[in-house]
């Protein structure tokens, strides 16, 4: 056997490089019709949503079946107090949860999975994850960003064979992205595969690696040296690829168990690779494909956290309920009184919505008719903003007893209900699977790609005068034949979308009007922002964050409408449904117009002004007065290549 090749050094990249490299891992075709997409260009295609699509009979059933086991397990089996005060899902529960199948709900049973729908993979994570969501991130890290879900749409069939039996029944499996030094910016990774004969040799180390703790397969994203000229094969491309990995292998040194301020049960930490060997044959996909294999897992892979954040929607609006008839102050219960009486509707309202989304989005996932990259980000991104500002409301309804702790409640004999904690689990689906920032960015990308297909070489520094003349005259023919749709529509037709407007309830056919009008708006906002900034647009995150916030509000407002049509077509509570739908939308449409204001009515040039001066030192004086109750350490710890000096704390289960 050949010596180990020596690890590279971590590349440098320019903010060019940078945005190249992740331009190239992005889904560029667009082969299936997108709501969200059409909403962003201002077309209101209600067609692609409504009537809402429907599971198979014998999917429901099989699902169905699966969560009555599961609930059964979760009030049995689970106690969230003790995995809150251990800080550890006790490894029995972990073993139940294998035997139960609950680690290959997304896997085909023709591997041992029990090939759930999206639908009720979803309603499984909401309900498990209510139980205690440590168990929810363990669960939906390991199915919908781990080992099972790359495999299911890149992996060969004898790594379908091999590893999809493993996942379904006995193994765990995280996913290893995240670098000391880098997040959402990949172009910086520098964990190496070097090629050595038949195997790759891995270097580096890896932060937050969830489920990396107990972890038995990892999925793995290493950079591959591009091969020297006349070097390489047919494999021989270099750039970011993705490996399964056996955890147990020698050379990796899981080197801490992370802690939090919430999720404490979560089995999260640092592991090193030292010169571990990884055959070729656990290569998913080829060279250079490993972002683009994880950019397209987490198309349906951000489903789960909506998943979980419509489930702690629930219980927030059960506990709401329960203590506000309860509880009474000056006469009567808080409930009545307004400003409490505002925030319960706030939570019912944006409850109803997110499963709404939640539902539409895995339903849509489940026909793949349509390409929902942009639906299931907005879901992540406006879930996991909602779940947290319903969690805060809670805290503030039940007062004092919001900021006790479960635990402390009990001791003085009253319900422990872990209002707090809620608070402080939710807190991370902010930044888990791409930060709501990150998501702005991404989402708006795909938002304006229409624009920029047409205005690239218009806008881009590097083209030259008559490349740029050619761009100007194809977008002159672009916005020529676009531009004209956006002044009318049905939503100024009076008697548009009748359909929602049923004898004895709601009229929700207004708010649908509204969005028609409003997406049209949209569109027209992102063109003058366009042609006003051109190829600076991409600076203009503010601006950027507000378009997005704006589409995802009108997406969440269409999918509100469309729940509520479908549960009154079926006799399922449909005039509740259509007054939780109504109360959403008008609470919406406040939102969106203030975001609107804000689009050119805003502070985003005083605030760069203020963040240069913050940072060049200028307001030192105003942090005078205080004590720094940090430590000594640096900011970043040190992740040069080589051997572990520290103890393995990976533990198997079972």
């Amino acid at each position: 056997m050949s010596a180990p090749p020596t690890p590279s050094s971590r590349p440098t990249v320019t903010e060019r490089e940078a945005r190249q490299v992740a331009e190239a891992a992005r889904e560029q075709d667009w082969r299936k019709p997108s709501f969200a997409k059409e909403l962003f260009l201002g077309r209101f295609r209600l067609d692609l949503l409504h009537p809402h699509p429907l599971p198979a009979d014998e999917d429901v059933q099989r699902g169905e079946e699966f969560l009555a086991k599961l609930r059964d397990f979760c009030e049995t089996k689970i106690n969230g107090a003790v995995i809150e005060r251990d800080a550890r899902i006790p490894d029995d529960v972990i073993t139940g949860l294998k035997e139960l199948g609950a680690f290959g709900m997304k896997i085909d049973t023709k591997y041992g999975g029990l090939g759930l729908t999206q639908v009720y993979y979803n309603k499984a994570l909401a309900l498990v994850g209510s139980a205690n969501p440590a168990i929810g991130a363990l669960l939906s890290a390991h199915q919908s960003i781990g080992v099972p879900q790359p495999l299911k749409m890149f992996g060969t069939r004898e790594q379908k064979d091999t590893f999809l039996p493993r996942c379904a029944r006995t193994d765990i499996s995280a996913f290893l992205l995240t670098e000391p030094d880098v997040g959402s910016d990949p172009a910086r990774l520098a964990t190496t595969a070097v090629r050595d004969g038949d195997d790759y040799v891995l270097d580096g180390v890896k932060l937050w690696t969830t489920n990396g703790v107990v972890a038995d397969l990892l999925v793995v994203m290493a950079r591959v040296p591009k091969p020297e000229k006349g070097e390489g094969g047919k494999d021989g491309k270099g750039g970011i690829t993705a490996f399964v990995v056996e955890a147990a292998s020698e050379g990796i040194t899981v080197e801490n168990r992370n802690a939090f301020m919430g999720l404490r049960g979560l089995e999260n930490g640092v592991t090193r690779f030292h010169r571990v060997r990884v055959p070729a044959a656990n290569r998913i996909g080829p060279e250079g494909a490993g972002l683009k294999i994880a950019l397209t897992t987490l198309n349906t892979g951000r489903l789960s956290l909506p998943a979980m954040c419509v489930g702690a929607g629930k219980w927030c609006l059960k506990i709401a309920r329960e203590w506000s008839v309860v509880r009474e102050q000056w006469g009567k219960p808080v409930a009545l009184h307004e400003a409490v009486g505002s925030k319960i509707s706030f939570i019912a309202a944006t409850t109803f919505a997110l499963e709404a989304v939640l539902d539409l989005s895995s339903q849509m996932a489940d026909e793949d008719r349509n390409d929902i990259r942009i639906e299931a980000a907005l879901a992540k991104l406006y879930g996991s903003e909602m779940a947290c500002l319903m969690a805060d409301e809670l805290v503030q309804i039940r007062g004092g007893r919001g900021f006790e702790t479960a635990a402390s409640l009990e001791a003085r004999g009253e319900r422990a209900v872990p209002a707090e904690q809620l608070l402080r689990d939710l807190r991370i689906n902010r930044i888990f699977e791409g930060s709501t920032e990150i998501m702005h960015l991404l989402i708006a990308r795909e938002a304006v790609d229409a624009h920029l297909s047409v205005a690239g070489d218009l806008i881009d520094p590097d083209k030259t005068l008559s490349d740029k003349a050619r761009a100007g005259a194809q977008a002159g023919v672009f916005y020529a034949k676009w531009l004209p749709k956006l002044v009318a529509g049905p939503g100024q037709l009076p008697r548009s979308y009748a359909d929602f407007h049923p004898s004895g309830h709601p009229d929700l056919s207004g708010h649908l009007r509204y969005v028609e009008r409003t997406a049209r708006k949209l569109a027209r906002s992102t063109f003058y922002a366009m042609s006003r900034w051109q190829g600076r647009m991409e600076t203009k995150q503010g601006f950027l964050g507000r378009i997005v916030d704006i589409g995802a509000e009108l997406f969440a407002m269409s999918a509100a409408c469309v729940r509520a049509e479908h549960l009154r077509a079926k006799g399922d509570h449909g005039r509740e449904a259509y007054q939780l739908a109504d109360a959403f939308c008008r609470q919406s449409r406040l939102r969106v117009e203030e975001l609107f204001g804000r689009l050119w009515s805003n502070t985003d040039d005083l605030d760069r002004k203020v963040v240069k001066g913050v940072l060049g030192g200028a307001y030192e004086w105003l942090e005078q007065g205080v004590v720094d109750p940090s430590g000594d350490g640096p900011w970043i710890a040190d992740a040069t290549p080589g051997p572990s000096q520290r103890e393995n704390v990976r533990r198997a289960i079972g």
